[in-house]
């Protein structure tokens, strides 16, 4: 694709996300679905959903996910701009804010916050899982697998990178 507005577009809500990515990409990508697939329609849901499998499947970091987009969106310099949009100013402000937050490590007021944000990164990165696995299913089959596979994950102590190979098979053999 060529270089437009859609990567000016994205590249403006990363910035902002970044801001609020507690936990990570995987924490912002509701807001990522809903603006690269509802809102600006940059994506289809297989290709949104494609992306994301790419990227977790892939060894490094989850703003691959960002940078994938990026990619799909304006090539080599939407990857650039998608991965500078993300990192930059989490980047900077994690800097400081690790300086500061060191001087307070006995604070008791400390422990709260710290406390008060476990719930919040669990649901954001529920809510993710939630909307990957509905932009996914679109068969019965495939919600059979998601279904198995968080099985697996919670109850068990299987690695769950067997089901999902499992399920990669049955994609491959056209079942999905």
């Amino acid at each position: 694709m060529k270089f437009d507005s859609a990567i000016g577009n994205f590249t403006f809500h990363l910035v902002l996300l970044s801001l609020v990515a507690v936990g990570g990409v995987n924490a912002i990508v509701p807001e990522l679905y809903r603006q690269t697939v509802e809102v600006n329609h940059y994506l289809t849901d297989r290709q949104f959903a494609d992306l994301f499998a790419i990227a977790q499947s892939a060894p490094g970091p989850n703003v691959l996910f960002a940078t994938l987009i990026g990619w799909q969106l304006a090539g080599w310099q939407g990857a650039l701009m998608a991965t500078a949009a993300l990192c930059v100013p989490t980047c900077t402000l994690t800097f400081l804010f690790a300086r500061t937050w060191e001087r307070f490590k006995d604070a008791p007021w400390r422990v709260i916050v710290q406390a008060g944000l476990v719930p919040v990164t669990v649901g954001l990165i529920a809510a993710s899982a939630f909307l990957l696995a509905r932009a996914a299913d679109k068969n019965e089959v495939a919600l059979a697998i998601t279904a198995a596979t968080a099985g697996i994950a919670y109850f068990s102590r299987v690695n769950p990178l067997w089901a999902l190979a499992a399920a990669a098979a049955l994609g491959f053999a056209g079942l999905v």
